[in-house]
C-alpha cells in the first residue's frame, strides 16, 4: 500500500503563513517549533467536488488542540479557512484533493524546547496535493504491532499533534512484516486503533469500535458512528480484544485520507469472509453519499 507520486502534484503551490510557494522553494525555519521538536497540531481534510467535508469538526479539533498545547496564538476559523481558498484556487484544484493542515507554535528566538522562545507567533501551513483515498477497497492487511498507544496519563491521543513517532514505529513494524498497517493496542492490551486510522469490527449485526483511551475522537470515526444511528444499525463504543478481531464477522478501518475500507486479514487470519463484507460495503456507500451532498464550499 506504498503511495506513488502523483504526477499532477510536480508543481504544486504549498501555502506558508500566506505565501504560495513551489512545492521545490517552499520550506519552514530551522528555528521553527515544527523542526525542533515536532510542536504543532495537525489535521487532514478532504475536497469533494470543491466542499471540504466536516471543515469545522476538523478546524475545531485543531483549535482544541493548539489550546491544550498554550499556543499563544491560534488563527480563526475565518482566517484558515480563506488561505486554504487561495490554495485550492491558486493549484486550480476541486475534486481528489488532500489537504495537509499543520499549525505550529512557530518560529523561536533560539533552539530549545522552552515555549517563551517562541516570540513572532505560529506557522501555518496548507499543502494540499491530488490524492485519492490511498486503502485499497478490496481489502487491508493488518499485523498487531508491540508498541503500544500512550494514554491520557503519558500524552493525551486526544491532542492532534505532529509528534507521530509512535505511529512511525508501527508502521516500520508493518513495513517489515509486509503488511499494509499496524494494529496498535492500549496499555491495558484493549485495541486502540492502527498508526493512521481508527478500526471498527462487525459481530452479527452490531458495529463495534474501540473506546477513545488510546486514540483521538476521529471525526470519519464519529461519521460512521452518526451513520449508524441514523440507519438503524445498532453501535458500541467499548474495549475490544484481539480474541474479538479474530473472530470478527467483519473488520474496517477509518480516516480522512483513506474513507472507509475492509480489513480482510490480522496477523495472518482472514477476517470473516475476505470476499464479502456486507455491513463495510452498506457503511462505505452511505459514507459516498454523505460526501456527495454536505461540506463547506471553498472553492
Amino acid at each position: 500500500m506504498l503511495q506513488k507520486f502523483d504526477e499532477r502534484n510536480k508543481d504544486l503551490l504549498i501555502n506558508i503563513n500566506g505565501k504560495l510557494l513551489h512545492r521545490d522553494e517552499a520550506g519552514v525555519s530551522p528555528f521553527d517549533s515544527i523542526v525542533q521538536g515536532g510542536d504543532g497540531v495537525w489535521e487532514g481534510l478532504r475536497l469533494y467536488s470543491g466542499r471540504i467535508f466536516r471543515l469545522n469538526e476538523h478546524l475545531d479539533r485543531l483549535r482544541r488542540s493548539a489550546k491544550a498545547l498554550a499556543f499563544e496564538q491560534i488563527p480563526t476559523h475565518e482566517q484558515i479557512i480563506e488561505q486554504i481558498r487561495r490554495t485550492l484556487e491558486a493549484n486550480g484544484m476541486q475534486d481528489e484533493v488532500h489537504i495537509r493542515l499543520t499549525l505550529s507554535r512557530g518560529v523561536k528566538i533560539t533552539s530549545g524546547m522552552d515555549p517563551r522562545l517562541n516570540q513572532s507567533g505560529p506557522t501555518l501551513i496548507v499543502l494540499a496535493e491530488y490524492k485519492p483515498p490511498v486503502y485499497d477497497k478490496s481489502g487491508v492487511s493488518l499485523i498487531t504491532s508491540s508498541m503500544r498507544r500512550p494514554t491520557p496519563d503519558v500524552l493525551d491521543p486526544q491532542i492532534h499533534h505532529n509528534n507521530l513517532l509512535n505511529s512511525i514505529l508501527a508502521k516500520i513494524h508493518a513495513n517489515v512484516a509486509g503488511a499494509d498497517d499496524a494494529l496498535m493496542l492500549n496499555s491495558r492490551g484493549f485495541v486502540a486503533e492502527t498508526n493512521a486510522t481508527h478500526v471498527f469490527i462487525v459481530k452479527a449485526d452490531t458495529v463495534i469500535t474501540s473506546r477513545v483511551v488510546a486514540c483521538p475522537a476521529g471525526i470519519t470515526r464519529s461519521v460512521v458512528l452518526q451513520l449508524c444511528n441514523d440507519n438503524g444499525i445498532l453501535a458500541q463504543e467499548r474495549d475490544v480484544t484481539l480474541t474479538e478481531v479474530f473472530s470478527a464477522d467483519e473488520m474496517f478501518c477509518t480516516g480522512t485520507m483513506g474513507e472507509l475500507a475492509p480489513v480482510t486479514q490480522v496477523d495472518g487470519r482472514m477476517i470473516g469472509d475476505p470476499e464479502s463484507h456486507p455491513m463495510t460495503n452498506r457503511l462505505m456507500e452511505l459514507f459516498r453519499r454523505l460526501t456527495e451532498v454536505e461540506g463547506v464550499q471553498v472553492v
